[in-house]
């Protein structure tokens, strides 16, 4: 399975709408936030060192993940938005597209932060070398 990271700039994609209806059913309700957020203009991951990515099989979107400037951590991005659909977990597609943002996020910053949302998504991320650190609203951190 080939899979493409692409950015997302301009315009979110169509796909997205699946992806977002895919998480509600699972009682994620993030990527409804992300539509709205750059609906209105508040979130278009555009100031230093955001990026927003998504991970593609064919012209699938399989994948979404932002970096964001995090806040209450000085110096640091925060992993947002991060979801992938249930039928591409455990094809590489979400640690690929977690990759990427990481290597993105080298060239800006020296810790990542993110929130976990369950135990199965604090194991992923622990599994790419985060630590659980829960604090100033984000669950674990990775040292870059």
């Amino acid at each position: 399975m080939t899979i493409d990271i692409r950015v997302i700039r301009d315009r979110m994609p169509q796909e997205i709408a699946a992806l977002e209806s895919e998480a509600r059913r699972e009682g994620y309700h993030h990527l409804t936030r992300l539509i709205q957020e750059w609906s209105a203009g508040e979130t278009r991951f555009e100031h230093d060192g955001e990026t927003l990515l998504g991970a593609y099989v064919g012209e699938t979107l399989a994948g979404i993940g932002g970096m964001t400037v995090e806040h209450d951590v000085p110096g640091a991005l925060r992993m947002r938005r991060f979801y992938v659909h249930p039928t591409m977990r455990r094809h590489r597609v979400g640690r690929t597209l977690a990759l990427a943002l990481l290597d993105h996020a080298r060239s800006f910053c020296s810790i990542v932060t993110v929130h976990a949302g369950n135990d199965g998504a604090a194991k992923f991320w622990e599994s790419l070398g985060f630590q659980p650190h829960g604090r100033d609203g984000h669950t674990h951190v990775l040292a870059l």
